[in-house]
C-alpha cells in the first residue's frame, strides 16, 4: 500500500488515505509522508459529504470488501472518478486452497471447481467487474481471472510489489556470519499460522535430527497463546514474536523457511529474503508469482549471460522429507548457499523494479482516464452488476445505518 501511495504522489496526485480501521501502534505516520489521513465510518451517510467535498479524480479501494462498502457512494457522488480496486491477493483463491487442504486434498496450484467457485469468489469477481481497473499482484492470478472467469484483460493491470534495491540499509552478513533458520509472518494471517504449526509438527523435527545445534527463530506480530506455547528451547524452536526490524532478523539468518501450504498473491517474507540476499526454502504455492525471469528481453539476456537463474533464489519442495533434505543442504553447503544468495540479490531489479512498474501504472491510469466513458461501455457485465448489486449494497447499508440510529436513540 505504501508503494502505491508513493506511486500516486509521484504522478502528481494529492493523496488522502481514508480508513474505517482502528488505529494501531504499529501504523505508519502518514503525515510524515505528506499524506492526509481521515477516519471514515461504515454504513454511515457522513461518507457521502466527505467524498462529495473531496471530489477525487481517482478512488482506490483496498480489497473487495471496501469496494462493496463504499463504491456505490463514490459512483453516486463522483461518477467521473476512476475506480481502482487493489485486490492485494485473490481472497477466494486463498480460501479455496485452505478448504481443500482441510479436506485432505493437496492442491499445489489450483483447487477443484467445488472449492474455487465459492460465494466468496462471486463477491470478489463482482467487485473486479464493477471497477474500472483492478490491480493484480501476481501473473498467476491474472491468468486465472482471464481464463477461468473470463475477466476482460483491459480492466486488469499487473502491479506487483514495487521495490528498489538497497532497502536493507545496512551491510549484509556473509555466509559465515549468519546462523540459524528464520520464519516470519503475521500470526493473524491463517497461512502463516498453518506454516508455523507445520514446521513444529512435521518439518523442524526432520531438520533438527540432522542439524542438532541449529535453531529456528519464529517471528510474527500478534502471536496467540497457542503459538507461544510452541516455544521449546531444547528443540531449538524459538517463538520470538514481534520483530522491531524484519529485514534485520531475516538478514541475520542463514536460511528463511516458508513452508506455505495454501495462500495467494505474493509472499512478503520471500521479498524480505530477496532484499537481504537470504536464500529461502518454500513450497510451490509460496514461490508462485515470484521467481519467473524478467519480461524484459534484454534484461533477461543479461542475467543469462551472467549465469543468474532467479529460480535459484529459493528452493521449492512440497514433500516433507525433500523439504528437510534441501533445508540441510542449503544451510551447510556454502557454494549452494552462495549461488542462491546471488540469485536472490537479482530478484528485486529483475521482477519488482519500482521505476518500471510505477511507469506502467501511470500509463494505465492515464489511458483509462482519457477514455473513461468508452472504457466503461466496453465492460457491459460490469455496468450491469453496478446497476443491480450496488443498489442492493446501498439498501443494505442504509438499512444498517437506520438500525444503528434507532439503537442510539433507544440507548
Amino acid at each position: 500500500m505504501l508503494q502505491l501511495l508513493k506511486a500516486f504522489q509521484q504522478q502528481g496526485y494529492a493523496v488522502v488515505y481514508a480508513s474505517p480501521a482502528e488505529e494501531s501502534d504499529h501504523a505508519v505516520d502518514l503525515s510524515q509522508l505528506n499524506i492526509r489521513a481521515e477516519r471514515i465510518e461504515l454504513n454511515n451517510a457522513s461518507f457521502d459529504t466527505f467524498i462529495a467535498q473531496l471530489n477525487p479524480q481517482v478512488v482506490m479501494f483496498d480489497r473487495f470488501m471496501m469496494e462493496e462498502q463504499f463504491s456505490w457512494r463514490v459512483e453516486q457522488h463522483c461518477p467521473q472518478a476512476v475506480r481502482v480496486l487493489d485486490s492485494e491477493d485473490l481472497h477466494f483463491l486463498r480460501h479455496a486452497r485452505h478448504a481443500a487442504l482441510k479436506a485432505g486434498i493437496t492442491a499445489n496450484q489450483m483447487p477443484a471447481d467445488e472449492y474455487l467457485y465459492s460465494e466468496l469468489a462471486k463477491r470478489e469477481i463482482a467487485a473486479i467487474l464493477r471497477c474500472d481497473i483492478t490491480l493484480t499482484i501476481s501473473e498467476f492470478e491474472m491468468t486465472l481471472l482471464q481464463r477461468r472467469f473470463q475477466i476482460p484483460a483491459d480492466i486488469l493491470h499487473y502491479c506487483p510489489f514495487m521495490l528498489e534495491r538497497g532497502q536493507a540499509d545496512f551491510e549484509l552478513p556473509e555466509f559465515s556470519q549468519r546462523q540459524h533458520f528464520v520464519s516470519i509472518g503475521n500470526f493473524r494471517h491463517e497461512p502463516n499460522w498453518d506454516a508455523v504449526r507445520y514446521l513444529k509438527e512435521t518439518l523442524w523435527p526432520l531438520i533438527r535430527r540432522q542439524l542438532p545445534a541449529a535453531q529456528l527463530h519464529v517471528y510474527g506480530a500478534y502471536p496467540p497463546k497457542k503459538a507461544t506455547q510452541l516455544h521449546n528451547d531444547k528443540q531449538g524452536f524459538l517463538l520470538k514474536g514481534w520483530a522491531d526490524d524484519a529485514l534485520r532478523v531475516v538478514a541475520d539468518a542463514r536460511v528463511l523457511l516458508a513452508p506455505l501450504r495454501f495462500g495467494a498473491g505474493l509472499k512478503g517474507k520471500l521479498i524480505d529474503a530477496a532484499l537481504c540476499h537470504t536464500p529461502a526454502l518454500t513450497t510451490t504455492i509460496g514461490a508462485e508469482g515470484l521467481y519467473r525471469d524478467s519480461d524484459d528481453a534484454r534484461q533477461r539476456a543479461g542475467y543469462a549471460a551472467a549465469g543468474v537463474n532467479l529460480a535459484d533464489a529459493a528452493l521449492v519442495a512440497d514433500d516433507p522429507a525433500e523439504y528437510a533434505r534441501l533445508a540441510v543442504e542449503l544451510y551447510q553447503q556454502q557454494p549452494q548457499w552462495q549461488r542462491a544468495s546471488q540469485a536472490a540479490a537479482q530478484v528485486i531489479d529483475c521482477r519488482f523494479s519500482y521505476a518500471r512498474h510505477q511507469a506502467r501504472l501511470s500509463d494505465k491510469l492515464a489511458q483509462v482516464s482519457a477514455q473513461l466513458q468508452q472504457h466503461r461501455l466496453q465492460n457491459f457485465y460490469g455496468s450491469m452488476l453496478r446497476h443491480h448489486s450496488l443498489k442492493s449494497s446501498q439498501y443494505m447499508s442504509q438499512w444498517i445505518e437506520a438500525k444503528n440510529r434507532l439503537k442510539d436513540i433507544g440507548g
